[in-house]
């Protein structure tokens, strides 16, 4: 380990932040996290956690014991900052979703003042290409006292570089310990100082480039899955038209030895691969025709799953010819954008849930294994149930993420209901 790192601070305690503070606490080097959320502030200082990540609370726990993790809500001198802070879109114009670096920005001003020379700047950040520099810029700005590496190169007092996660949600502290890390700095020299500080905890390789290349490389590897995806999605529409079962399909396409499609879905979440392609397709939009219709696609699959429902709605009530669809009962299986987590950011499946609630006039029931309610935000008609009452009334299911709690349901429970399936689990149990 480095001895110029005694001290690390990290700005930002989500998904990427708090598990990345928590591992280095763990090489019992000092870690102050920074975030502007006073509860995650609070919990994490009484050794919990705000998030739900496997041993993640076990980690933080014991950091915090220990006293080498402790969070507030303004920076301190420390010696490398690590930024973690989200990266969304502006009002999109021309159906172009603009990036917004406000956080950064808010984020790089913030440090700004506790900066001392020698220091080390990491955007990890899921950014645009140019976000780093656009940092370095505002940090140069805020103290012209100190030098940064786009003016003085080597000999820079500040240290500035990119190096984005990699980590798959309900795998984070497996992936940021043993996955490689793509490293970019504005100079070769912020390259390796910025290595240095991942190898005290990195079981990975840590693979030098530039800044510019760095961010493009996690744009690409998100794009590659999401065009991959909308490839899966298209194939179950065209599946549906034709009668043929999708699942099916692609299990016998799979068994040819070069050929691997993914599973189709409600549409594509979470905070990278549904936002990732459009930062690319902002930055050169005449020449990203096949991502731009990669994301079109995925986008516009939770629309057609609520088309299928209003069908399911349909056939149901020819059944029940005494019933109104007020009288119908609509369960939607899972809110998270991936199975066994609570994260809902850009969930297709919170999505379609919320505007089912909205437009059908009878009960619609969330079922969420993962999560304890409802964010207040959403103030809708939509009703957290369990997953026992979900089966016990609804008329409809709409399986919308493949949890584990789903996977094994009772066959009994699920005889004679009305579905619509996402995810390929209830057509098999059925």
């Amino acid at each position: 380990m480095s001895v110029s790192f005694k001290t690390i601070s990290i700005i930002g305690l989500g998904y990427i932040g708090l598990p990345t503070a928590a591992v280095f606490a763990s090489r019992k080097v000092k870690v102050v996290g920074v975030d502007i959320n006073q509860h995650a502030v609070d919990t994490i200082n009484q050794g919990k956690i705000h998030i739900v990540e496997p041993d993640l609370d076990k980690l933080v726990h014991a950091a915090v014991t220990e006293g080498y993790l402790r969070a507030t809500t303004k920076p301190e001198t420390a010696d490398a900052y690590l930024i973690a802070v989200p990266t969304p879109f502006k009002t999109s114009v021309n159906d172009l979703h603009e990036p917004d670096l406000s956080y950064i920005e808010a984020a790089s001003k913030s440090i700004a003042p506790v900066l001392k020379k020698g220091d080390l700047v990491v955007l990890e950040s899921t950014s645009p290409v140019g976000a780093t520099e656009k940092m370095s810029e505002w940090l140069a700005q805020a103290r012209p006292d100190l030098t940064f590496p786009q003016t003085h190169g080597e000999d820079s007092d500040i240290r500035i570089a990119h190096c984005p996660e990699r980590v798959l949600p309900g795998k984070v502290l497996v992936e940021l310990i043993q996955n490689d890390r793509i490293i970019g700095g504005i100079t070769p020299k912020c390259s390796e100082v910025a290595a240095d500080i991942y190898k005290i905890f990195l079981q990975g390789k840590c693979v030098l480039t530039n800044a510019r290349t760095a961010e493009m490389c996690k744009l690409t590897e998100n794009s590659f899955r999401d065009v991959n995806i909308a490839f899966a999605n298209e194939l179950s529409i065209i599946c549906d038209s034709l009668g043929i079962d999708v699942w099916e399909l692609i299990r016998l396409a799979n068994r040819h030895p070069r050929v691997n499609i993914l599973q189709p879905g409600p549409g594509v979440g979470g905070h990278c691969i549904a936002v990732d392609p459009w930062f690319i397709v902002s930055a050169a939009p005449e020449k990203t025709k096949l991502i731009r219709a990669a994301r079109e696609i995925n986008d516009a699959k939770p629309e057609w799953v609520i088309e299928k429902v209003k069908l399911a709605i349909a056939d149901y009530l020819m059944g029940h010819p005494e019933k109104t669809v007020r009288d119908v009962r609509i369960a939607c299986l899972g809110l998270a954008f991936k199975p066994d987590i609570d994260d809902l950011r850009e969930s297709p499946s919170a999505a379609i849930a919320l505007k089912i609630a909205s437009q059908h006039s009878g009960t619609t029931i969330a079922v969420e294994p993962n999560i304890q309610m409802l964010p207040e935000k959403w103030n809708t008609r939509l009703e957290l149930k369990s997953l026992h009452e979900a089966l016990a009334h609804a008329d409809i299911l709409v399986l919308l993420v493949d949890h584990k709690e789903f996977k094994s349901m009772p066959a009994e429970l699920l005889s004679g209901k009305h579905y619509v399936d996402t995810k390929g689990v209830l057509t098999v149990q059925i």
